[in-house]
């Protein structure tokens, strides 16, 4: 390096240190005067200035000097170790003008985000802000633009342009099908390769239809098994794969299985409520199943909003004297709302009056609004991770059936969703006896008394493992709760032969107040919790009887069409 450049960096330095003061002064007051959205309600149209701990303001300040001041000092290195694997290749590593830029931009996000953890506000508040800025810190990585993405830059120069021009490609297609592509969706077809176990359709009304699958065992437990998946998914997220489905695992376990497969609602279905939803979904199904098999009892299973269409119908039910239902699995459930987790940031009152006036009365919501909805609250996973592999590398994503599913998105009917959002998110109606009125009955979790197995994932971000374990407090029957690894899907989907992962159990039987609480006296064991699951429905199911030797009633029984059905290949 020669000694003008030595000088310039040098007088550069100086500079850089004088002016840091003046930057995070700066940088304070464009912080308690933006808007974040809304977040912060204005006074006479001007945004209300944040308050701060002063403690914590005080340990950022000194920290944002000190970091800056290395990076600056580090800054011609030859090589800079980045953690953060957006920034991990050697096209940023190598090039210290690029590793600058990333490691300038982790540092502010990480100061910007130490801010919002220092605004003295309400909880509710405070996570709406920091919501806020952790999307306005994702999308503006310079890793999402071409312009400061040294990677894409390197890949375009070694390509001689190819990967630009089959990014272009990429951004059309997605702009046509109006989703960004998360895996290669033309690999999939349901019924050919994704929700292959053998069944039939049974049952369909307008709401779903009822699917029963062929015995893989000579004997099966008198009392049938229903699964009740959640209506804002397709079913078939537990019947992936032969080697990862939920259902099939179930079958061959010697049950003789049922699932619920939802319509994908259009304009016909406009005004269905939540009571519809129970009255002419959930209870038809338990009874239709009862009438198929014969059985006075069945044994039945929620997944996620899916348990809680359950605990209603389960709730409606007793109120009316019936207990055709043995026991309940309830998997990643929230009955609870007090603690959503990250959802709870959409949800206040003005909100959910402003959906109830748009879709209160009749309407949809798109399924890719709610798709979208859940990838922002992992938007560097599941947004940006995708625009810069698709879109600046030209890349192709791989076939995953996982994120095949995820892309397969359903509408909801506005009504429905509307009173879900009041009742639930907003006002937790359920766990107040009384509270809420669904099917004309009044609702009481304290009468729904029945053996239950609930399980939570201990990293799950939708369903957090405290509103899961929270179930346990409100339902009076005698209870088992599991908590496995992972988040809502992968947590779930996790066959004992994948040898994958861990699960907690506590066996003295004690459900304290908290989740804390109990995974405090709970012992891991590795593997999946299906196994244990397993040992547990079979001590509800009764004795073993001969497999059926026809789908239906009896042989005689007319069969719609062949398992998946329609109902779960139409699109939203």
């Amino acid at each position: 390096m020669t000694n003008s450049t030595n000088e310039f960096w040098s007088r550069a330095g100086e500079e850089f240190q004088q002016n840091l003061a003046n930057s995070w002064g700066q940088a304070m007051q464009t912080f308690q005067t933006m808007d974040l959205g809304g977040i912060v309600p204005g006074t006479d149209k001007a945004a209300t200035p944040l308050s701060f701990s002063q403690d914590k303001l005080k340990n950022l300040q000194a920290t944002y000097l000190e970091e800056a001041t290395a990076l600056w000092n580090h800054g011609l290195a030859s090589k800079h170790e980045l953690k953060d694997r957006r920034f991990s290749s050697d096209a940023w590593t190598g090039n210290p003008m690029a590793a600058f830029t990333a490691g300038a931009y982790l540092l502010n996000a990480k100061t910007l985000m130490g801010l919002a953890d220092a605004v003295d506000a309400d909880e509710h508040t405070q996570n709406k802000i920091k919501f806020a800025v952790e999307q306005w810190v994702a999308a503006s990585a310079p890793s999402n633009f071409l312009a400061f993405n040294a990677e894409a830059q390197k890949k375009a120069i070694e390509t001689k342009g190819e990967s630009l021009a089959k990014g272009i490609q990429n951004l059309l297609h997605d702009m046509q099908q109006g989703h960004v592509s998360m895996t290669d969706e033309s690999k999939f077809v349901v019924g050919e390769n994704v929700a292959t176990t053998e069944g039939a359709v049974v049952f369909e009304n307008e709401y779903f239809q009822l699917i029963e699958y062929k015995p893989l065992t000579a004997k099966v437990y008198e009392k049938p098994f229903l699964l009740i998946p959640p209506c804002i998914n397709k079913f078939y997220i537990l019947d992936l794969q032969p080697n990862n489905s939920f259902i099939r695992y179930a079958v061959s376990q010697g049950h003789r299985t049922f699932v619920v497969s939802w319509r994908n609602p259009d304009e016909a279905m406009a005004k269905k409520t939540w009571d519809d939803y129970i009255e002419h979904a959930a209870i038809k199904a338990i009874a239709q199943v009862q009438d198929i098999t014969g059985a006075k009892q069945i044994n039945a299973l929620g997944f996620c909003v899916g348990g809680t269409i359950l605990s209603n119908a389960l709730a409606v039910l007793a109120a009316r004297g019936d207990k055709p239902v043995a026991s309940a699995t309830f998997l990643t459930t929230l009955i609870d709302f007090t603690d959503t987790g990250v959802l709870d940031v959409f949800i206040d009152e003005n909100f959910v009056k402003f959906r109830e006036m748009q879709m209160g009365q009749g309407g949809l919501l798109k399924g890719q609004d709610l798709a979208s909805t859940f990838s922002f609250l992992r938007p560097n996973d599941l947004v940006w991770n995708y625009v810069v592999g698709n879109y600046l590398k030209g890349e192709s994503p791989p076939p995953f059936d996982l994120l095949y599913w995820n892309s397969d998105s359903t509408n909801l009917p506005g009504p429905f969703y509307a009173w879900y959002l009041r009742n639930t998110y907003l006002e937790n109606r359920f766990v107040k006896p009384g509270a809420a009125t669904v099917c004309g009955e009044k609702i009481d979790l304290g009468k729904v008394n029945l053996p239950v197995y609930i399980y939570g994932s201990r990293e799950d971000h939708i369903v957090p493992i405290g509103g899961a374990y929270a179930s346990t407090q409100h339902l009076p029957g005698k209870k088992r709760f599991v908590m496995g690894a992972s988040g809502h899907i992968a947590g779930v989907i996790n066959p004992p032969a994948a040898n994958k992962r861990s699960h907690w159990l506590r066996e003295d039987g004690q459900f304290p107040a908290t989740s804390q609480e109990w995974i405090a006296g709970a012992t891991e064991l590795p593997g999946s919790w299906w196994t244990d699951w397993s040992d547990w429905l079979k001590t509800h199911a009764g004795k073993q009887i001969a497999a059926p030797k026809h789908y239906g009633k009896d042989a005689k029984s007319k069969i719609i069409e062949a398992a998946p059905g329609r109902y779960v290949k139409a699109r939203a």
